[in-house]
């Protein structure tokens, strides 16, 4: 076999360099409610990324732990119980002084629209509802991620 044989093809190359995006989708709070999440998780696999899974029942601080531990690029969070202006704000907070910016954070669950602003304010963007085409989250996530 000649040397160049082994060498793999410049596209091929590209695609191993690049970095997988890496989602952290979680489910806060009591909310026991994951099929959502898990459909999530499977359109952001199917689109590529790198995606971990809280599980259920995750506090703020469990979160925030995984985000840092496991060098996530996104935290997308869910909530249907309606405490999504109480924890998802406070993921934000614990990471904030932990010292950690550089991670995307997004939401979704059932959130009305006067919330959806509050919650842009303290930096959870998206904050999509049901019925939210999945390719729009996928969008999202690669438009607004941070470099």
């Amino acid at each position: 076999m000649a040397q160049d044989e082994h060498q793999l093809s410049p596209p091929v190359q590209q695609q191993l360099q690049q970095k997988k995006i890496r989602v952290l989708v979680s489910k806060l709070g009591l909310d026991g409610h994951d099929r959502g999440a898990l459909v999530i998780c499977r359109a952001l696999r199917d689109a590529g990324m790198e995606v971990i899974y809280s599980g259920l029942f995750c506090t703020p601080e469990r979160v925030a732990n995984i985000a840092i531990d496991e060098d996530v690029d996104v935290i997308a969070m869910s909530l249907l119980n309606g405490a999504h202006l109480v924890l998802f704000p406070k993921v934000a907070r614990l990471l904030r002084e932990r010292g950690v910016s550089d991670i995307l954070l997004i939401g979704g669950g059932i959130i009305p629209e006067n919330d959806r602003k509050l919650l842009e304010k303290e930096g959870i963007s998206g904050n999509f509802g049901p019925g939210t085409p999945l390719t729009a989250i996928v969008e999202h996530i690669k438009s607004n991620l941070r470099k």
